[in-house]
Order: structure tokens, then C-alpha cells, then sequence
């Protein structure tokens, strides 16, 4: 599974979701940027996604995931305040 493959699940699993995923070798970051987060505390965000590769965890095809969640307007006062905001995901 590769970054590609991670991206897809993830716009696939989130309706109307932008993600950007970096990694290899079962080490993964993603960015991921959706509507449906509104009203959904960090750690909610990062379960909903999470549970998109429940197995692949559990079978260590993926080991580590970092997230960076975000909804729309939350990303758009992130891209004001830095001009090349998360830069390493």
C-alpha cells in the first residue's frame, strides 16, 4: 500500500475529503482537509480516519500514520497565517 492508495481510501471514505499523503515503507502523513469534520473535536477527526485502515493496522501493512486534520475554514486561515503551511506532510 503507498501514498496513492492511502489518498484514495481516504477521499473515497470521506465524502467531498482533499488529502495529501507523504511516506513509505508502511510510514505514512497525511493532510486531510474535509466538511465533514466540522463540530468534531481532533481526536473524532483522526478516528474517522483511522478506522478506514483498521486492518491494515492491525496487520501492520501500515504502521504508522500522522495526521494533520483540518476543516475547509480552518485550513484557509492556516494557508494566511504561513504561506507554505505543513510543508513536511
Amino acid at each position: 500500500m503507498g501514498p496513492d492508495d492511502l489518498k484514495k481510501r481516504i477521499e473515497k471514505g470521506i465524502p467531498g475529503a482533499t488529502a495529501r499523503v507523504e511516506g513509505a515503507d508502511a510510514h505514512f502523513g497525511a493532510l486531510v482537509i474535509a466538511g465533514a469534520f466540522e463540530g468534531k473535536t481532533r481526536i473524532e477527526q483522526h478516528q474517522m480516519i483511522y478506522a478506514l485502515f483498521r486492518d491494515e493496522m492491525a496487520s501492520q501493512e501500515i504502521h504508522a500514520l500522522s495526521l494533520k486534520t483540518c476543516t475547509p475554514a480552518e485550513w484557509e486561515r492556516e494557508k494566511e497565517s504561513a504561506p507554505e503551511p505543513l510543508s513536511h506532510v
